[in-house]
């Protein structure tokens, strides 16, 4: 190591402020920046002034922290974990659900809505299946969703649940869109199902006036709807699907909806009770023409249900090809 004597470095003692320094190599320099043996500083500090210095950063930090986490713990007692504190008009999601549906493209496919398989081969539609089965396991098997257990209520629409109640939901009333028919699909005849979006205490305005149904409601859904004789079964979100384009009528087939043609009305609010699950409609699809893309459009139906295809409110819209 070059001493302070063969480098001519003034030593602490005879150094002068005021004269200019010498000049260094670029290694003496760097040497002399990580450790200066003259004034004993480390990376241009000495012992003393990186302690000043740490201790300073880390009461600093230290207060920064805690301010931050009284902010977090002040914000958190201001939730209810089972109420959002914003709801309908005054939510981001508003006060108009839409439809969902299942089973969904794959992932590599993810902003697709064709449901595009081959009936006779069973690699082509095993990914359908599996994905239908992988969403309905949940009401296949009630004890995977949490708290689901003895608040389950089997409601009606003269028995409509409880406080603190969930209703049941029977997968059998789904057939023949089971897992063991295949939901259809090794017959070139699947099944879709429907889940309207979830939204804190939004309470659906029925059709339950069969004179002020909407002009715009298929024929044969307003034919049902007139031959209810329980009133209290007119409390329900119906739910139609069918061909977009004419062309798409004609190829759509036969369309049935099982287990009725909508939601019933006693799941409704939603308010995060403990186990609760959407209700399901299971669109069956008995003879799609093969060979051709079908386009379908399923409507939800309630008073406070406003349609838009463009923002997807009230609807959904997908394509159904079987080859």
């Amino acid at each position: 190591m070059v001493t302070a004597k063969e480098a001519k470095l003034p030593t602490r003692e005879t150094m002068n402020p005021y004269e200019k320094p010498p000049s260094m190599s670029v290694s003496q320099a760097l040497r002399q920046f990580i450790y200066n043996p003259q004034t004993g500083a480390f990376m241009g500090r000495t012992a003393s002034s990186w302690g000043k210095i740490g201790l300073f950063y880390l009461i600093f930090y230290g207060v920064l922290a805690a301010l931050v986490a009284i902010c977090f713990w002040g914000f958190f007692q201001t939730l209810d974990p089972r109420r959002p504190t914003w709801q309908l008009e005054r939510s981001i999601i508003g006060t108009n659900p839409g439809l969902g549906f299942r089973p969904l493209p794959p992932d590599e496919n993810v902003e697709s809505t064709l449901i595009w398989y081959k009936g006779t081969e069973k690699g082509k539609y095993k990914h359908w299946v599996d994905s239908l089965e992988k969403f309905l396991q949940v009401y296949r098997t009630p004890g995977l969703t949490p708290g689901r257990g003895a608040n389950i209520h089997n409601c009606d629409y003269d028995h409509p649940p409880g406080p603190g109640q969930v209703c049941a939901v029977d997968v059998k009333n789904w057939f023949p869109c089971t897992v063991e028919n295949h939901y259809g699909y090794h017959t070139s005849s699947p099944c879709i199902f429907l889940k309207l979006n979830k939204i804190f205490g939004w309470r659906p305005e029925f059709y339950n006036d069969t004179s002020s149904l909407p002009d715009k409601m298929p024929e044969d859904l307003k034919r049902t709807i007139k031959s209810i004789s329980n009133p209290n079964e007119r409390n329900t979100v119906w739910v139609s699907c069918e061909g977009e384009n004419p062309a798409d009528q004609e190829n759509i087939g036969p369309v049935n909806i099982h287990p009725r043609l909508g939601f019933p009305g006693y799941y409704y609010p939603y308010e995060n009770s403990e186990g609760y699950l959407s209700p399901l409609v299971a669109v069956h699809f008995e003879r799609p023409r093969t060979g051709v893309i079908i386009n379908v459009e399923c409507k939800a139906w309630a008073k406070n249900i406003i349609h838009n295809r463009n923002d997807k409110l009230g609807s959904v819209h997908f394509e159904l090809l079987v080859d």
